[in-house]
């Protein structure tokens, strides 16, 4: 399984949902539309779609969790954690270089 970064926004915003615990697509869309889940709109063929890749490259697994006939909940793999804290750890470094040029604050939040 390779990993290439950067990630896109919709495999970020789902990693990230579920570095949060085990979650199913609907919780996952919501978390990814919020500014702190990565501000996007995601529909369930992209979530759905990037799952299935996501599940092939082993970075999430399917629980057997279910609170809900139709409702499938995902969890985050050791490898999906590696990589979403790979990307985090890029993200990081790039808003340094950032903040070093003086295009963001020196301090806190933007």
């Amino acid at each position: 399984m390779i990993v290439s970064t950067p990630l896109t926004p919709a495999v970020f915003a789902i990693l990230l949902s579920l570095a949060g615990g085990d979650r199913h697509g609907y919780a996952m869309m919501k978390d990814a539309r919020a500014p702190e889940g990565g501000g996007i709109a995601m529909g369930p063929g992209t979530l759905y779609g990037t799952l299935e890749r996501l599940m092939r490259d082993r970075l999430v697994v399917e629980t057997d969790t279910s609170d809900n006939e139709r409702r499938r909940y995902y969890r985050l793999t050791d490898a999906g954690r590696l990589a979403l804290e790979t990307e985090l750890s890029r993200m990081d470094s790039a808003v340094a270089a950032a903040r070093q040029r003086g295009l963001l604050p020196q301090g806190g939040r933007s």
